[in-house]
């Protein structure tokens, strides 16, 4: 599988830059402060994808989201493990975001990859609607993606609120980052690994990075 250099852009924006922002303004300037310099790369990505393509960045959306309920966790102040816990609830806030968009029209995963492909082939989204209306398969794997994601970032955010509410904080503080890298890795794992599977869905070929062919359904 290939991955396009539009796609890799779009994870370090939004993935890498965020942290390497909070990293470099957080001893300046605090926990607030670099929280809030951690969304400037997601934010100014969102605004070049809405000059561009008429559209907000979904991707971005998303990693925006947790970063406002993060500010918003901590401007509620509380206790040392409250603030632990802050983050598994914006994870968790993300999943149950996932997971509801099942009960729309089209999924939150849908929305991601329309993002995705517009920005690689100027038909994408035209047989991105094309498939979602005319091919069962594709809707079925569109909402499996969303329920995948929803349910692993929910499992996450309860067993990291658990942990932060039961064991040492100084083994809290060691395990939790960890864990969540953990998580988000296998997730990022296995869409990959589903991505090559979506060949066998007839009218995906060139779309998603060259992931997919024709196929029967």
């Amino acid at each position: 599988m290939k991955l396009r250099p539009a796609f890799v852009a779009e994870l370090a924006v939004n993935l890498l830059l965020p942290w390497v922002a909070y990293r470099l303004a957080q001893p300046h300037w605090g926990e607030f402060g670099g929280l809030i310099a951690s969304a400037i790369p997601p934010l100014l990505w969102s605004i070049v994808e809405l000059v561009r393509f008429r559209h907000v960045d979904a991707l971005s959306a998303v990693i925006l989201l947790g970063i406002v309920l993060s500010l918003a966790a901590m401007a509620f102040g509380g206790s040392t493990r409250m603030l632990l816990m802050r983050e598994s609830f914006a994870s968790g806030a993300i999943g149950a975001a996932f997971l509801f968009s099942l009960l729309a029209k089209r999924p939150l995963v849908f929305y991601l990859a329309r993002a995705t492909v517009a920005r690689e082939t100027r038909e994408g989204v035209a047989r991105l609607e094309l498939l979602w209306s005319e091919n069962r398969s594709f809707v079925a794997a569109m909402r499996l993606l969303t329920v995948v994601w929803g349910a692993g970032l929910v499992a996450d955010a309860v067993l990291r609120t658990y942990l932060a509410a039961t064991w040492p904080i100084e083994r809290v503080l060691i395990v939790l980052p960890m864990l969540g890298y953990g998580v988000f890795g296998a997730l990022l794992a296995w869409t990959f690994w589903y991505r090559t599977r979506m060949r066998r869905i007839r009218g995906t070929h060139g779309l998603f990075g060259d992931a997919t062919t024709q196929g029967a359904d």
